[in-house]
């Protein structure tokens, strides 16, 4: 009796697009900034993982990774890394410039109304508002990544790791109110060989 051949592994692997010029990450970057308004973090995974393709999602944690223990923002470090990626130098720069200009701009604007306005309950009521509206893309920005790197770690004692450093990491930092640069000091040593212990 012939049995059916196992179908192919999916290829989860993303091939970075053949060219992309500086224009082109200054204008990515511009819209993920100027849509992202309380936080970029959601809407720069959505498009660069989601929409466009550009990375994978554990490229993409990794690099919120990386730019979250760099000096600066986290958002202003995964775009140079990202423009770096696909146009060097020039790259770098454009997706920095795209990231920091419209925001600029329209937080001067804002500045001035709110000098005008800010006083308003009606306007503390909509920042209120606001503030929960990115606390819940963030919250849900983070849980897409956990996922997937649940799915990829390769073994249960690689994913109960994963669940203690998160763990470890909220409770240092959200309610034990440490600076985030000792628990990443803590913590790194631990992640790293975690890392390099794993199974091959």
């Amino acid at each position: 009796m012939s049995t059916l051949p196992a179908p192919p592994e999916p290829d989860h692997t993303v091939a970075p697009p053949p060219a992309l010029r500086p224009l082109a990450l200054f204008l990515a970057f511009s819209q993920m900034a100027l849509s992202g308004f309380g936080g970029v973090m959601p809407f720069a995974y959505r498009f660069l993982v989601e929409k466009r393709q550009w990375l994978r999602p554990e490229q993409f944690a990794e690099m919120v990774a990386l730019g979250q223990v760099l000096p600066g923002p986290t958002i202003c470090n995964v775009s140079i890394m990202v423009g770096w990626r696909f146009a060097g130098v020039r790259g770098a720069l454009a997706s920095l410039s795209g990231m920091l200009t419209g925001p600029i701009m329209v937080v001067l604007l804002l500045g001035v109304g709110y000098q005008k306005f800010g006083a308003s309950p009606h306007v503390h009521d909509a920042l209120t508002g606001m503030s929960a509206v990115a606390a819940g893309l963030i919250l849900s920005t983070a849980l897409k990544m956990a996922v997937r790197l649940w799915r990829v770690a390769p073994v249960r004692w690689v994913k109960g790791s994963l669940c203690g450093f998160a763990l470890l990491s909220f409770a240092g930092v959200g309610l034990m109110h440490w600076p985030l640069i000792e628990v990443v000091a803590l913590l790194a040593p631990f992640a790293v060989g975690v890392a390099f212990f794993k199974p091959k």
